[in-house]
């Protein structure tokens, strides 16, 4: 086996990657992937430079893949570290460049170690220990302070802590499809008080004459992607956020993949978009990624971006609901507190043992946050 360093997704033969792409994960699809390097989205000085590690056998197919990023800020991760950055600045160290395995701007859970389905377990294994061992060579070559993987799966964090990765936990809040077949099913799920409380959000927002609709594949146009473009925008100036994305970036992957994207739109009564959600779905996930609203209507959000969407994980039978980052409100609306994954590997010795020491109580607080939650369950026992 060899592993070869990739500057681009294009550098990679289209069909061979696409035998590496996880069946229930969007964000490492060839277009994705193609559209955050054609936008600017990624790259030059965005502080995301992408460096694909490429694993082929002696044929040249290829194998695996695990896709970096070196980085020279930590905007963009959602997994902060931002005070570990001004602690090493503190004691004269820099703490950038480091290198990331994560989709940019993406906080969703999916898999790091890209392998073909089809070989077998040994190699597999093989084929992820290539790939570790080269992102180690790329760090020390590179100098970096650490290493991270985001948002991992439970089944690889023993891959990552095999080599000295501290595991950090995180908090976000999914939606779970109970086997429902209509979205009363759901309701009747919920006690008396949710259940209430999501029918009056529904009925309040319904006597505001708005036309609401789900969108996808042909449905879709170019003027969807600046419209929703536009409502990304206006959330990140209303939040002093930084808009990441461009609009070539929105208007390659309502082209490329509109088989994979839900639009959740609101017009008015004259027909004018006022608010959309952006989700994007595959296999049996669907992942709530942007939202924004040109006026204000009570309970608008939690209609586009929770209601409608789980009206169509439930109609196409979906598993999953990941609906993003943070949100403790998502819990009174039926999705319920999940732990998600993070691994660091930091080199320098002091602050490994002071950063892991901190990882170790911050899970301590998260196990408390999660016993609190549990009594808060919004679903029949």
């Amino acid at each position: 086996m060899r592993v070869e360093r990739l500057s681009g997704i294009e550098h990679v033969d289209e069909a061979a990657w696409r035998a590496l792409e996880p069946p229930d994960f969007p964000f490492f699809d060839f277009e994705f992937l193609r559209a955050l390097e054609h936008s600017d989205s990624i790259g030059n000085a965005t502080g995301w430079s992408p460096v694909y590690l490429v694993c082929k056998d002696d044929a040249g197919r290829v194998l695996g893949a695990l896709c970096l990023y070196l980085k020279t800020d930590s905007y963009g991760e959602y997994i902060f570290d931002w005070e570990w950055a001004r602690a090493y600045r503190q004691h004269g160290l820099p703490y950038y460049p480091k290198l990331v395995a994560a989709v940019p701007f993406t906080p969703a859970t999916g898999p790091k170690l890209l392998v073909r389905p089809d070989v077998n377990s040994e190699a597999r294994a093989a084929v992820t220990h290539a790939l570790l061992d080269a992102a180690q060579r790329l760090g020390d070559e590179r100098r970096v302070s650490s290493s991270h993987a985001l948002f991992l799966p439970e089944k690889e964090l023993d891959e990552f802590a095999e080599r000295g990765f501290a595991v950090r936990h995180s908090l976000q809040f999914h939606w779970r499809n109970r086997g429902y077949v209509t979205f009363s099913d759901y309701l009747d799920a919920l006690v008396s008080k949710r259940r209430r409380q999501v029918a009056r959000e529904r009925r309040q927002l319904a006597d505001e004459g708005l036309e609401i609709e789900r969108l996808r594949g042909e449905a879709l146009s170019p003027e969807h992607a600046t419209i929703m473009y536009r409502f990304y925008l206006g959330t990140l100036d209303r939040k002093w956020g930084m808009p990441y994305l461009t609009a070539p970036f929105f208007d390659e992957v309502f082209r490329t993949m509109r088989d994979r994207i839900l639009l959740v739109l609101a017009r008015d009564g004259a027909g004018r978009p006022i608010a959309g959600a952006l989700n994007f779905f595959k296999g049996q996930t669907l992942y709530g990624r942007y939202w924004g609203a040109a006026v204000g209507r009570r309970n608008l959000h939690f209609e586009l971006c929770y209601y409608q969407a789980i009206e169509f994980a439930i109609k196409r039978g979906l598993r999953l609901f990941e609906a993003g980052a943070q949100g403790e409100h998502k819990l009174a609306r039926g999705f319920l507190p999940s732990l998600t994954y993070s691994a660091h590997a930091i080199h320098h010795p002091g602050f490994r043992r002071a950063i892991e020491r901190y990882i170790a109580t911050e899970k301590d607080l998260l196990a408390e946050d999660m016993a609190e939650y549990a009594r808060s369950d919004p679903y029949k026992h």
